[in-house]
């Protein structure tokens, strides 16, 4: 299984991390900057690939996934948006499922869009937020709301950065 990134930090959006951060999600399919497998790209299935969060604060009642692209010609380009994740112990998002509600992605869809950058090699970000409380929303909301709803309840965060160029 690969190993994970990055998950200290003090403060998000208004957000005091509380305790000493050390959540961690990773994926058995790619390592923190290396290539994500063309099977979860535009140029194969475009699943979202397999995630596994663990090390959760204790406190968590559930979590937040957002992948992004900030290298978009357009800017950060959203690809996923999750929210109200249960947070119980180890979590394993399988490939090519939906753990929690879905927001809307740059496209204005529900689900996940495959990395499929125009040119060039583009980072992909897969953000995962322990929050102190369930958000308790509908579906569709934007990354910009959830953003704004996670606000003061944010425990935690980690980081899986993969890459992707099209062939």
């Amino acid at each position: 299984m690969a190993l994970v990134l990055f998950s200290a930090w003090a403060l998000f959006a208004g957000s005091t991390v509380y305790g000493e951060a050390s959540m961690k999600i990773s994926s058995p399919e790619f390592e923190y900057g290396s290539a994500i497998p063309a099977e979860f790209t535009c140029q194969g299935k475009g699943v979202n690939p397999p995630l596994s969060i663990d090390s959760l604060p204790p406190e968590a009642k559930t979590l937040v996934l957002i992948v992004d692209d900030p290298d978009a010609p357009g800017g950060d380009f959203v690809h996923w948006v999750v929210y109200d994740i249960p947070a119980a112990g180890r979590i394993d998002i399988e490939k090519d499922s939906v753990p929690g509600r879905q927001g809307v992605n740059s496209a204005g869809r529900l689900g996940y869009i495959s990395p499929c950058p125009p040119s060039g090699t583009h980072r992909y970000f897969f953000k995962i937020y322990a929050l102190g409380k369930e958000l308790a929303l509908g579906d569709g909301l934007s990354k910009r709301d959830i953003e704004e709803e996670m606000k003061g309840n944010i425990l935690d965060k980690a980081e899986l950065m993969g890459l992707y160029r099209k062939k």
